[in-house]
């Protein structure tokens, strides 16, 4: 059985977008072919603020592998136990939250990854190979190869230390969460304040520098989109099923209604 690879990662690899399709309460199978039908490259899958179980999770991570789209899970802050099971059972990636300082990232990036590069532990062929996996050696770099590993920056503290923490081996993807940034400066939610621009530009320096991705989260004015991916953000969602059935269903509400009051 071939793997399946993982669409986000190679897209980033290619200093392409790697798009995602947030999910907090849609546990169909169906969510990742409607994310494949929009043209997103991910689904991220939020157990850090969403309704997920550990099963209901595993069971989109799976349903995901067919169509291309590569399932990434945020787990809560310290929850490595949850991500590796997740990355066992069809996960792709694993986004952790809270992020503050390198020995964090050092801690995420080994748990993340198969001897030489880390510490995780062999749980027998994984969906990733179809339960099919060739010989163990082979599969665990090409494994490793495909896990997209984001350490999130949401703090003060984690700005300071982003220099540290993208020059860890096996970290990916810096990404920022917006509001808790924003927050714990205390300016919540001015995307645009000239403190938070200096902050995630300093981030993405550091990116830049180490040769790893710059993502902004929680931004979704096509003003600030626009803005921050002139920085360079590159790992972004272009919603959730909140926002998407939301905006949806007020668009189609004041059309009818309009509808009706032209009549």
């Amino acid at each position: 059985m071939a793997l399946y690879h993982n669409a986000a990662k190679r897209a980033l690899a290619n200093n392409g977008l790697a798009l995602g399709f947030g999910l907090h309460h849609l546990r169909s199978n169906a969510a990742p072919m409607l994310a494949a039908a929009g043209g997103h490259d991910h689904i991220f899958i939020d157990m850090e603020h969403g309704a997920f179980t550990m099963q209901e999770a595993t069971q989109l991570c799976i349903a995901s592998l067919p169509h291309g789209i590569a399932p990434i899970v945020r787990v809560c802050a310290g929850a490595l136990d949850e991500a590796t099971r997740l990355l066992d059972n069809g996960a792709l990636g694993i986004v952790v939250p809270h992020v503050d300082t390198a020995a964090q990232a050092q801690r995420i990036a080994d748990a993340f990854h198969y001897p030489p590069m880390g510490t995780r532990s062999w749980g027998g062929p994984p969906p990733a190979y179809g339960y099919m996996a060739p010989h163990v050696a082979e599969a665990q770099a090409a494994i490793n190869a495909e896990v997209l590993t984001c350490a999130m920056i949401e703090s003060a503290e984690g700005v300071r230390n982003a220099d540290a923490i993208a020059a860890v081996n096996g970290v990916d993807v810096l990404l920022i969460g917006s509001y808790d940034l924003t927050s714990d400066m205390g300016i919540a939610g001015q995307f645009r304040h000239p403190q938070v621009v200096k902050a995630i530009q300093s981030v993405a320096d550091a990116c830049r520098g180490h040769g790893k991705v710059l993502g902004v989260g929680g931004i979704s004015s096509d003003d600030d989109c626009d803005f921050y991916i002139r920085m360079g953000s590159r790992f972004i969602t272009s919603g959730n099923d909140h926002s998407f059935m939301v905006s949806g269903s007020i668009a189609a509400a004041k059309r009818m209604r309009a509808l009706v009051a032209a009549t």
